[in-house]
């Protein structure tokens, strides 16, 4: 008998393969699942005199959570910068930036991120807003979901931008009544100004990318896709840093990385694509996804829909939103890439870029046929209900969002009055998804948002924000469209593992690495209205521990 160096025991284990957990025991060596049974006598031949046994005391043991759609990076920029994530009003967001500059006055501009669109009037804040903080040093602080920039008077004077300054194709600048620039840039209208900012050295990147990976170890991610690597908005491109945290071991989480589509150019990037793909394998980390960011977001009405947006009033507007890349060029961009073997991870918001979206990946499936390549859209905010079933048709996996999937002022302020009836009822239909067949992933999309899987999670199954995420009193949000919690929790484990390429990984089998995860609870077990409350105890990539959670007082 072959001893093994981790037994988990005494506890219900989930398993990811499609039955609700049982008890059971679970050993590993060197890094792999070498045996699973419901019976604890079946794995004490496996202890050995090194062994080492986790008493899970009816605690569950899970498969590594894995984030289909994530910006650990800058995440992690954001947290080693000015982070205004954990406030949510105007005044606290001044406050923190106000303290951020004193202390900070040896830098020549003033970065971070996080704030919500909710805060401010028409979720557009304003130049002098930001000058009460910072007003000698440009600032630039985009907002929490990376589409749109709050910059004060300096960065508009810097940049050159005022009422004569046109639009790009791909954004907007907020202006007043008489057009001028009042703070707010929308899409591709931050690139006037992140164009002027300091490169963010590689030291930053480094250590942004191991503090963003120690908090999602935190949270029992073990492995994740990050959404965007490449020059959009001023994070720059931390391709290098990944690499070379591969390269050194330090990367211990296992990483797919999505290479930015440029939207200002074309096919002609393609061959920079397969090279960057073949550079940038090693260790744990492989860039092998293509990422296209179809369209905008709702709040600021650049989400691409078939209908207008309304003007809050009920009546239609000129405005059906942006899509970045021409239906027609997607087709042929999606069908070479298909090709050339990249899964593709497109950003869809509106049910026109779904629908768009859908149409390049049936056109590129009737050109090249039927491949392993994965595709999959994310968030999904509205989709039209004819093309819930084509997601199954045409093997596109639906890359949940779910946090998103509730009530909270930006959504009942800013996005249900513009989008109105029917269209509303189309926002997240994971019930309808599911249902169609259609294979799920999730991912948390942070640092637009909490990257905590539970949270997540609890939204799906509830429709409703976790308990200590909440931002008002509101009821369940489309509760015929909630998912179950066995269906939820395998979107985030097998789910995203399937879609990651990672199949070795994502589910407790003999043979599989061993990439788990120790619970505080069986959150089974307990009410659907606690699911949320569940946190991480142990996270393990190969059956070593990557964090372990201190100990209660």
């Amino acid at each position: 008998m072959t001893f093994a160096d981790l037994v988990f025991t005494g506890g219900p284990v989930f398993t990811a393969t499609g039955d609700e957990p049982c008890r059971g025991s679970v050993a590993v060596r060197d890094g792999r699942i070498i045996a699973v049974s419901s019976v604890d006598a079946d794995i004490q031949p496996f202890i050995g005199p090194a062994t080492e046994v986790v008493d899970l005391d009816g605690k569950l043991l899970i498969p590594g959570f894995q984030d289909a759609h994530v910006h650990a990076v800058w995440g992690g920029l954001d947290l080693i910068r000015c982070d205004l994530s954990g406030d949510s009003t105007r005044d606290e967001y001044v406050a923190r930036l106000k303290n951020y500059a004193a202390a900070n006055p040896e830098l020549e501009w003033i970065l971070g991120g996080g704030w919500n669109m909710s805060a401010f009037p028409g979720g557009t804040p304003t130049a002098s807003d930001l000058d009460l903080a910072v007003a000698d040093r440009p600032a630039f602080i985009p907002n929490r979901d990376g589409h749109g920039a709050w910059v004060n008077s300096r960065a508009l004077e810097l940049a050159g931008i005022t009422a004569e300054t046109p639009d790009p194709a791909d954004g907007r600048i907020e202006r007043d009544a008489d057009g001028h620039p009042t703070g707010t840039l929308h899409e591709g209208a931050m690139s006037l100004v992140n164009a002027l900012l300091p490169e963010t050295s590689p030291e930053d990147y480094a250590r942004a990318l191991l503090i963003g990976q120690e908090y999602l170890h935190s949270l029992g991610v073990t492995a994740w896709q990050d959404a965007i690597l490449g020059g959009y908005g001023d994070a720059g491109d931390a391709t290098p840093a990944y690499m070379a945290a591969a390269e050194s071991g330090d990367l211990t989480a296992r990483v797919v990385g999505a290479l930015w589509w440029d939207r200002t150019r074309g096919p002609e990037q393609i061959p920079e694509l397969v090279m960057r793909r073949e550079k940038n394998a090693t260790g744990r980390f492989a860039a092998t996804s293509v990422k296209i960011m179809q369209d905008g977001v709702a709040e600021n009405f650049t989400a691409a829909m078939l209908e207008p947006y309304l003007d809050g009033c009920g009546h239609h507007t000129d405005n059906s939103g942006i899509s970045f890349v021409d239906a027609a060029q997607l087709i042929s961009n999606v069908t070479e890439l298909d090709a050339l073997g990249f899964q593709v991870h497109f950003h869809a918001i509106g049910d026109r870029a779904v629908r768009e979206c859908l149409d390049a990946v049936e056109a590129a499936r009737a050109i090249n046929g039927p491949n392993d390549n994965r595709h999959h859209i994310a968030h999904l905010q509205v989709v039209h209900p004819d093309d819930v079933h084509r997601f199954a048709e045409l093997g596109v996996t639906a890359n949940l969002q779910s946090y998103w999937a509730a009530l909270e002022p930006q959504m009942v302020d800013l996005t249900l009055p513009f989008l109105g009836n029917p269209r509303s009822s189309w926002q997240y239909p994971w019930a309808d998804l599911h249902r169609a067949g259609t294979h799920l992933a999730s991912g948390s999309d942070w640092s637009v948002s909490s990257p905590d899987p539970m949270a997540a999670i609890h939204v799906a199954v509830n429709r409703k924000a976790a308990p200590g995420h909440e931002e008002g009193e509101y009821d369940a949000f489309l509760p015929e469209q909630s998912i179950d919690l066995l269906t939820a929790m395998t979107a985030y484990t097998a789910g995203s593992a399937f879609t990651n390429h990672l199949d070795e990984t994502g589910t407790i089998e003999v043979g599989k690495l061993a990439d788990l995860v120790v619970l505080d609870r069986d959150p089974f077990a307990e009410a659907a209205a606690d699911i949320g409350r569940t946190r991480t105890e142990q996270t393990f990539v190969e059956g070593e521990r990557v964090y372990r959670a201190p100990a209660q007082p």
